[in-house]
Parts: C-alpha cells; structure tokens; sequence
C-alpha cells in the first residue's frame, strides 16, 4: 500500500531549509497566477503555540518580495466554525503587523489561503476565491478607484487592496489533472507527479518528500506527529459523546422531576411518587409546585 506523507507536516519540514523555498513559491505562483518569490518565512508568537492550541496559530506565515502576507493553511479534520476562524487569522495578522503611528497606508495586503481535506460550506467547485467588492444597492456597479486613489494605492482595484481568501476542498479533486494547478491540487490528494509536469516546484516537492520518507529519523516524527492528532481527536470524541450521556441523564431527571410536580398537584401519597419517579423522598418534599 502506497505510503502517503501529509503535506502541511511535510512542508513545514523542508521549509526549515530556505533552499526548498522553490516549494512553496511554485504551489502559490500556480494558485495566485504569479511568479511568487518568498522574501522570508515568518515566526510569530501566534505561530510558535504548540499543538494543541491550534486556533490560536498558522500553519504558516510567509511574506513575499512585495511585501504581501500570505497565510497558508491546512486543516484535514471538519471544524464547524472554520470559516471565522478564516476570518480571525487574517484580522488578527492585520493588527499584529500594524505599528503604533504608522498611517492605514502601511497596512500589508493579506492573503488566506486555505487547503481543507474536508466539504467547507456547499458548493461543487474545488477551488473558491473571495474578496471584498462594493455594490451599488441601486445600480448594481462596482465601485473603483477615482485616479487620485490610484495614485495612493498600489493597486487599480477595490478588492486588491483587502484580504483574499481561497478556499481549496481537496477531496473535491477528482479529475484528470490538465493545468499546473491541477496537478498541484492532485499531488496535494494522491501524492502524485506527471513525470512531464510542468507545474512550477512540483517535480522538487515530490523529491523532497520521497527524501524525507526515506529518514528513519524524520519518520519517527512524523509517527509521533500523528499520533498525538489520533489521541487529540479521540479525545474531543470522548469529551463529545460524555457530554451527550450527561445530557441524557439530565433530560431524564427533569422529566421524572416534572412528573413529580404533577403527581403532587394531583395531591398523591408521597410513597406512590417515590415508587413512580424512583426520586427520593428528600428531594420530591423539596419540590415547589
């Protein structure tokens, strides 16, 4: 059976090493249709939490040569509120990366780029983007920039200047990868490469990873890796499914509590509840009808 390596433990790993930055720069010059170069990788308090506080940091924070910040994230387990939690990393970025007494035209762009193994929100594509337009409530057109804006502002476009996010459902992938970017979705799936693939770092990940299976050293880790997201995941169940029996418990209290009620009101021997409730006698003279 085809051993796969997850690829948000993987690339974190090889981008320990600023030449394996080709990586990542050629997954997100094929995503964003750029050619991307990354000035640095970025360690931030937020970053540096450990594992289990995981909705408190980034996967990771990589600033390119324009200065832009891009958020990469993975996420293989479904989280209900993923979509504010989108939405709490770029805000929180923006804040973090904003000085006391610069000016709101030092605010860095900010892209989310998010890859889930899970169905994020109801749709069939396998890639979403958002960005932030204004809409005329009455005559429908997009407001622009005036030219003096376009003087200010880097950019010739509203949306440009506000986060971006993508929303990539990978287990949504399921066709013949034709363009680079398909192929990087389906390398992120099934861990395969076109030998005659042109998409920008892909042939390198692919070696990088085979690389990296191939250190007993690094495999340990990652066994350990994924053993603590098991026990972690095992855990919330637990807590999940302790959480509904105590549910259930209290459910059926109530309910031989308001029967209790009833049965007083109907003016019952007090022996005669106890035997239908099964409550003790204490606890049924404490009732207040």
């Amino acid at each position: 059976m085809k051993h796969l390596i997850r690829f948000d433990w993987a690339i974190k790993r090889l981008l320990r090493n600023k030449a394996n930055y080709v990586i990542l720069e050629g997954f997100l010059s094929e995503l964003l249709g750029d050619d991307i170069k990354i000035d640095s990788i970025l360690e931030s308090e937020s970053n540096k939490q450990a594992s289990d506080s995981k909705t408190n940091r980034v996967d990771i924070l990589v600033q390119n040569k324009n200065g832009e910040l891009l958020i990469i994230e993975f996420q293989n387990n479904f989280q209900s509120d993923y979509l504010l939690r989108m939405l709490f990393g770029t805000s929180k970025l923006l804040v973090d990366n904003m000085d006391e007494g610069l000016t709101y035209s030092m605010i860095k762009k900010i892209i989310s780029i998010n890859i889930v193994y899970f169905d994020l929100g109801q749709g069939e594509d396998y890639i979403y983007h958002g960005t932030t337009n204004y809409v005329g409530m009455h005559t429908g057109d997009i407001l622009n920039l005036s030219f003096r804006e376009k003087i200010y502002y880097p950019t010739d476009r509203i949306s440009k200047i506000y986060p971006e996010y993508y929303i990539i459902k990978v287990n949504k992938f399921d066709q013949i990868a034709v363009t680079p970017l398909e192929e990087w979705i389906n390398f992120l799936k099934k861990e395969e490469v076109n030998k005659n693939t042109m998409a920008k770092g892909l042939k390198e990940a692919k070696a990088k990873i085979e690389t990296l299976k191939k250190n007993k050293d690094e495999m340990r880790e990652y066994e350990w890796y994924i053993q603590n997201e098991r026990d972690f995941l095992s855990q919330q169940y637990s807590n999940f499914l302790e959480g509904e029996r105590k549910g259930r418990e209290e459910g059926i209290k109530e309910n031989k509590i308001e029967i209790a009620l009833k049965c007083i009101q109907k003016g019952m021997f007090l022996s005669d509840i106890v035997e239908l409730t099964g409550l003790p006698e204490d606890e049924i003279r404490s009732l207040k009808v």
